[in-house]
């Protein structure tokens, strides 16, 4: 039995660590999101071509953040509520999307600015719509299910 809480203990330690290992994350984008994001918690990082993404929790709100190889904050994303877009936007949705129901909802925060995307869809057909400049949407993306 104590054998088994050894494995067990040494095991989930492992686990706990982040499933990617920093060691291979350049120092400066470590200590760039550690500075914008000291409250982190439960860090996952992964590492594409030209960017590092870190996925973390944040006053109990996952969040999604990239980052460039020099350390540079490239974008952060968030899900959000309807009740968190812009008013205007909120309209649009309510008066051109009245037989819809919202499956996806998120907020794309970075240097350019905050644009929402949202997944529309009904028995029929799935939509995908970005907003611009905060008062309306575009359409992404429509296909029949």
């Amino acid at each position: 039995m104590k054998s088994l809480f050894i494995i067990l203990t040494v095991i989930s330690s492992l686990f706990a660590n982040n499933s990617f290992a920093t060691d291979d994350i350049n120092p400066a984008v470590i200590k760039s999101f550690h500075r914008t994001f000291k409250d982190a918690t439960e860090a996952n990082w992964s590492v594409s071509e030209d960017r590092y993404k870190v996925q973390f929790y944040l006053a109990a709100q996952q969040i999604t953040a990239y980052y460039d190889k020099q350390g540079t904050l490239l974008f952060v994303v968030r899900n959000i509520s309807s009740f968190q877009l812009p008013l205007l936007l909120q309209a649009e949705i309510k008066n051109k999307y009245v037989n819809y129901w919202i499956s996806n909802l998120y907020e794309e925060s970075g240097v350019n600015g905050t644009d929402y995307y949202v997944t529309l869809e009904n028995s029929d057909t799935k939509v995908v719509l970005k907003s611009y400049s905060h008062a309306g949407w575009s359409v992404q993306q429509k296909e029949s299910k």
